[in-house]
């Protein structure tokens, strides 16, 4: 800013002379050059936008996510403009030495909030080349957790580096510095015992993020359940219950303790109905009723689709539906779907297939 500040201050104070600045006093110069400053920066934002927009007015989307970075860019610009003013205002007084102070501040933190937001609209672009990807989507499921994940770590680094440049404008922190680097070797190995775990994860995320091992809405079987991956973090793993609980894993969790992928090689996925009939049960009938039902819905993916007797004893069948369908959401749905289908067929022409509750035996039966 320093290099700058000779140059924006000819412009402004061209500027005040042209807008009559002869007859304004110098101690309100600088703030009369600060307002025309704010005044020329909002016209090139609202310019510069309005360019933007009509330039991805075909890209809805793309323009809604670019609208973000309109504020912290104004502000980027009005810091650093205020800035170069009142460093070549030559004052050198208390005041606006604590008003530089704000500002360098502000300037920090309004470059690391646009660059977070570019980040951010990055992903965005990036995704969208492959959002429509409907014929590859364990592709965008991939490139969704990895880009996801190496956003994250690009914000903690820009938070990080903002902090530390705004505690670098601070003399004190400066000089304190010289002090912390010569206890390097003691406060390192404090530090890694402290946050051992927490770096723990961190390095898990990543793992699960670029050895593919799970991707967001993989179907996955954790404790003894299934679910859906829904967010991986850099810390922790969101998997979404069937009956809409979130279970909150850490991420070491998938990289120390086995799990099943259900979904590991594509969506596609398999699933059985098992249901207890007596010997008496009409199985074609059944197989041909089965074939009638998947053929009439949308939930059943062609490609498995059988009916056997896996066991006979105890004076029951135990026969076992096989379905297949895209994801686990439609299996579900298709599996419920089948074992109502078929019981309402035999409670309707079948129904002495259909076994007695032992509650509802009469004794001598």
């Amino acid at each position: 800013m320093q290099d700058l500040s000779p140059l924006v201050s000819d412009t402004l104070d061209e500027a005040v002379q042209n807008a009559g600045g002869d007859a304004v006093p110098d101690l309100v110069k600088p703030w009369l050059a600060v307002g025309i400053g704010l005044a020329a920066v909002l016209v090139v934002t609202i310019a510069l936008f309005l360019i933007v927009n009509y330039v991805l007015r075909h890209r809805p989307l793309l323009r809604r996510d670019v609208a973000k970075s309109r504020l912290p860019f104004f502000l980027v610009m009005a810091f650093g403009v205020t800035l170069a003013v009142v460093k070549a205002s030559g004052y050198a007084d208390a005041w606006t030495k604590t008003i530089a102070f704000l500002l360098v501040l502000g300037l920090i933190g309004s470059i690391a909030a646009l660059l977070i937001v570019l980040l951010g609209l990055l992903e965005d672009v990036l995704m969208a080349r492959y959002r429509t990807d409907l014929e590859n989507p364990r592709r965008v499921a991939k490139l969704r957790t990895q880009i996801g994940l190496l956003r994250r770590v690009a914000t903690a680094l820009i938070l990080v580096l903002a902090v530390a440049g705004a505690l670098l404008t601070i003399p004190e922190v400066r000089a304190l510095g010289a002090g912390l680097l010569a206890s390097a070797g003691l406060i390192s190995v404090v530090a890694g015992l402290a946050v051992q775990s927490s770096l723990s994860n961190v390095f898990a995320g990543l793992q699960i993020a670029f050895t593919d091992a799970i991707r967001v809405e993989d179907t996955v079987m954790v404790e003894m359940q299934r679910g859906v991956i829904e967010e991986i973090t850099l810390t922790y793993v969101v998997v979404l219950m069937p009956d809409g609980r979130r279970m909150i894993l850490p991420s070491t969790y998938f990289t120390t303790t086995p799990f099943e992928n259900w979904s590991r090689r594509s969506s596609e996925i398999s699933g059985s109905v098992m249901l207890d009939l007596n010997w008496n049960a009409p199985i074609e009938h059944l197989r041909t009723r089965l074939k009638q039902l998947l053929d009439a819905t949308d939930l059943w993916d062609g490609r498995n689709g059988s009916l056997t007797v896996a066991d006979a004893v105890g004076g029951t069948l135990n026969v076992s539906v096989f379905v297949s369908a895209r994801n686990a959401a439609d299996l579900i749905a298709l599996k419920s779907y089948v074992r109502e289908k078929l019981i309402a067929e035999l409670q309707e022409k079948y129904p002495e297939a259909l076994p007695v509750p032992v509650a509802m035996r009469r004794p001598g039966i």
